[in-house]
């Protein structure tokens, strides 16, 4: 029996084991759920330990633990990391889902669970190719190692410094990412760059109180004028971020990258019809992709101060607040970007009111790897054999932040090889994935370990 026979012959056991994963709420953002997240670590070290791989163990990070796995019997070969994370996202608001979340229902080919795509169902498919390998030829083509972590969906906060200390146990070639997707169910995708992130909150505060606009207006500041008036500095009306330096570091898109990117088939008229806008905006020069995908951007998330009832409430507001964050293209630093924007505030601080900016301990360094990297090649040619046309290089205005800790804590990049689809509702009630895209995975996988090997 090989491979594909093993797989073949598996699936209905596979799929169960699938929903009993699921069935576990491991929600790494709630306290309550530690105990839950810790539970399916160690659901996926023994099920890693019944596919055949070796030195399993479950590593504390003073954070969610990381399972480690390793199989490294083919000297002169290329060591792969296979990367993938077991907690899930809250469930809120639950009433809006139509079944319970971590009861795994099947219909029509789809099985509807919180984590069921994002990323239970994609970092189970390769656990799954390397059952089916060892157990059918007792090798593999090459050396493998587990990387597999419970709290990818809080940010990782503790993986910096934990590889940081394991760096020769996580030495590897490149890593392959089970989290992420493909464009469509007949389209394949390489993600070859996600932006990184810096957040900061911006607090004005005028008067020691709220107090009466036909006594004090026109005679002192007033906070929601004066933080418009700061917000109003940052964006020309052009869509370019006016903060000083903030363009210094961004590597700008080559005629490469722009033809590359204009290959993903994008229609404006129906992404306008269906986000229910007239136009689109951004900065001039560039199109609608080449915005989302490769240039950095500055946004108001949230701004609030004053009376916000209904009728009128002749008031001059004591504060005003907002929130902003920055996607970042490499080589933009999201530490350096944040005291760039606090020093910009600053500057343009208007007279009469005092002006606190807040940055986040949390931000992310933006992603970009080469697409003739030896991984991607791989990975081209088998999503090529897999679908019968060839994968988009396709970017993400989103951030994944383990592809550029792992390229800077091991010297290595991320070839992001997974199978969840855009509409499978990730992070939002009624998530699914397609059972179609799970065993379409566990093929995919075997067949890039040989390629990886045989290259």
């Amino acid at each position: 029996m090989d491979w594909q026979q093993y797989l073949a012959a598996h699936q209905e056991r596979f799929e169960q084991e699938l929903l009993d994963f699921l069935r576990i709420p491991s929600i790494s953002a709630l306290p309550a759920n530690a105990p839950d997240v810790r539970r399916a670590a160690h659901w996926v070290a023994a099920r890693v330990q019944a596919a055949g791989m070796e030195h399993v163990e479950i590593m504390e990070t003073g954070g969610h633990p990381v399972v480690y796995a390793d199989w490294l019997h083919a000297p002169g070969k290329p060591t792969v990391m296979i990367y993938g994370h077991f907690d899930t996202q809250p469930v809120d608001p639950v009433e809006l889902w139509d079944s319970p979340p971590f009861e795994p229902v099947v219909r029509d080919g789809r099985v509807y669970a919180r984590g069921a795509s994002d990323d239970k169902g994609n970092m189970f498919a390769p656990i799954l190719a390397l059952e089916a390998m060892l157990q059918t030829s007792g090798s593999l083509p090459l050396n493998v190692k587990c990387f597999f972590e419970g709290q990818e969906e809080i940010g990782s906060p503790t993986l910096p410094d934990f590889i940081a200390a394991n760096k020769d146990k996580f030495a590897c070639s490149y890593v392959v990412s089970a989290d992420g997707g493909q464009w469509a169910e007949d389209q394949p995708a390489l993600g070859i760059a996600f932006k990184g992130l810096c957040a900061l909150q911006i607090d004005v505060v005028g008067p020691a109180y709220d107090v009466h606009s036909g006594g004090y207006g026109g005679a002192i500041q007033n906070p929601v004028h004066a933080l418009v008036q700061l917000l109003a500095s940052m964006r020309g009306a052009d869509g370019r971020i006016l903060v000083e330096g903030f363009y210094d570091r961004v590597r700008p898109l080559t005629a490469a990258d722009r033809a590359q990117i204009a290959e993903a088939p994008f229609d404006e008229e129906e992404y306008k019809a269906k986000l229910g806008i007239p136009d689109v905006f951004g900065e001039a020069g560039y199109t609608t992709l080449e915005r989302a995908w490769g240039r950095p951007t500055l946004e108001v998330n949230g701004i609030w101060g004053g009376f916000q009832g209904d009728g009128v409430k002749t008031v001059l507001p004591s504060q005003a607040h907002a929130k902003i964050t920055c996607r970042l293209v490499a080589d933009q630093q999201p530490e350096e970007i944040a005291q760039l924007l606090a020093q910009h505030v600053q500057r343009h601080t208007p007279p009469g009111v005092q002006v606190t900016v807040t940055i986040p301990e949390s931000g992310a360094i933006p992603y970009l790897m080469p697409a003739d990297h030896a991984g991607n090649v791989a990975a081209h040619a088998v999503l090529t054999e897999l679908y019968g046309k060839q994968p988009f290089y396709a970017r993400s205005g989103g951030t994944i932040p383990v592809c550029a800790l792992f390229l800077n804590s091991l010297g290595v990049y991320t070839v992001n090889f997974a199978f969840g689809l855009n509409d499978e509702r990730q992070h939002s009630p009624n998530e699914f994935f397609r059972l179609a895209s799970f065993r379409r995975g566990q093929q995919a996988y075997c067949m890039l370990l040989e390629e990886v090997a045989n290259a």
